[in-house]
């Protein structure tokens, strides 16, 4: 995954960041045991989040303990202690950490060559989780395929991530996937895939590399992309803030679900503002960009207290 999966903190409560940290850090540690020691640096707190929601579909109470790691070593802290999630979880960061900096040295990007850093713990999970690898690796190639014949149309270059994570869920859950549960993680994987290429934009579009919002739109810059085509753009997303709220809505969780709903309601849609933020900045004036932005934000926060208000 890439680190765009977090949660809106100012409505965390604190027994919930305390979870997703220990998740954070024994997700960790797990990686160093299963993977070694350097597939450790690829963590990212998209992996807290899957732990969190995973475990708790799966009815799966996390075991948290005090420990110190190589970094924290002076104070011991709250960490998750591995089960058989933990480990698949970790696998799973260290195959999509490899083949994400692949992907880089294909196109042209210097980053690729960190890829020999992942490169002994893909091949343990070759050997431990081999769905996760073939999982990820057919739909790189079919991501790579789309992207090498130029696509313009947006559903299209999402599909293959969004059925990655599609699929990496019924593996993950097992008998406790659904169809709510693939719904949510295919909406995920297809704003992974998006809000990826809001980040890119500029930089793809510099130095010639494919982004398929470059291709939809032609613009040279995403601020010119929000200028004209902003509209159709929240419409695009919404739609898949609206899939996630309703397969959130129909999924059996076993356990209080305070954290991956603040993610799910909270954090996804304030990520994306922010993106879209980096490239309009809010000026002091109503421009038509941020009037809408606040109001999309306005909005989202009424959906937000909507469904906790349903949930109570």
């Amino acid at each position: 995954m890439f680190g765009y999966i977090n949660p809106d903190k100012p409505y965390l409560f604190i027994k919930d960041e305390t979870l997703y940290n220990a998740l954070y850090c024994g997700t960790c540690k797990c990686i160093g045991k299963s993977c070694g020691q350097l597939a450790r640096t690829s963590l990212t707190y998209d992996i807290a989040f899957t732990s969190a929601i995973v475990h708790n579909i799966k009815g799966e109470d996390v075991v948290i303990k005090k420990k110190r790691c190589g970094l924290h070593f002076i104070k011991r802290r709250p960490m998750a202690l591995p089960d058989d999630t933990t480990i698949a979880l970790a696998c799973m960061n260290t195959t999509l950490a490899y083949y994400k900096l692949c992907d880089d040295a294909l196109d042209g990007d210097k980053k690729g060559i960190f890829r020999f850093l992942y490169k002994r713990g893909y091949k343990r999970v070759l050997k431990t989780h081999p769905v996760i690898a073939e999982i990820i690796s057919r739909q790189m190639e079919n991501q790579r395929a789309i992207e090498e014949k130029g696509s313009s149309i947006i559903d299209e270059a999402c599909e293959p991530t969004a059925l990655m994570m599609q699929e990496l869920s019924d593996y993950l859950l097992g008998e406790h996937a659904n169809g709510y549960t693939r719904q949510l993680f295919y909406a995920i994987g297809k704003w992974i895939y998006l809000v990826d290429a809001v980040d890119d934009y500029d930089k793809d579009v510099k130095k010639g590399r494919y982004n398929v919002l470059y291709n939809a739109y032609g613009f040279k810059t995403f601020h010119d992309v929000l200028e004209t085509d902003r509209a159709e753009l929240n419409f695009i997303f919404d739609y898949e803030f609206a899939q996630m709220r309703e397969a959130i809505a129909h999924i059996r969780f076993y356990f209080n679900h305070d954290l991956t709903d603040n993610i799910i309601m909270r954090g996804i849609p304030l990520k994306t503002r922010a993106l879209f933020d980096k490239a309009c900045p809010r000026c002091d004036q109503d421009c038509a960009n941020c009037g809408e932005e606040r109001q999309l934000a306005r909005e989202t926060d009424a959906e937000g207290a909507e469904y906790e208000q349903e949930k109570s």
